[in-house]
C-alpha cells in the first residue's frame, strides 16, 4: 500500500490548518476598502439586478498570490 493512513491523517490536518488560516484572513480582511472597487471592475445595475465582475481585482490578486507562492517555494528550496 503506497499511502498509509497516518500520511492521510497528516495531509487532512494540513488542509484543515490551511483552510483555517484562509478563514481568519477573510474575517480580518473583510473590509479592505479598495478590494473589488478598482478601475476596470465591471458593475452593471439594471432594475433590481446587479451584476458585479471584479476582473481587475482578480488579476491583481492572482499576480500577488503567484509572486508570494513562488517566493515561498524559492525560500524552502534553498
Amino acid at each position: 500500500m503506497p499511502f498509509d493512513l497516518s500520511s492521510l491523517g497528516k495531509l487532512l490536518l494540513l488542509f484543515a490548518v490551511v483552510i483555517g488560516i484562509i478563514g481568519l484572513l477573510l474575517i480580518i480582511m473583510g473590509n479592505v476598502p479598495f478590494l473589488g472597487k478598482l478601475p476596470g471592475d465591471v458593475v452593471i445595475r439594471r432594475g433590481g439586478v446587479t451584476f458585479f465582475f471584479p476582473i481587475v481585482t482578480s488579476i491583481v490578486l492572482s499576480v500577488v498570490l503567484t509572486v508570494l507562492i513562488n517566493l515561498i517555494f524559492w525560500i524552502f528550496r534553498r
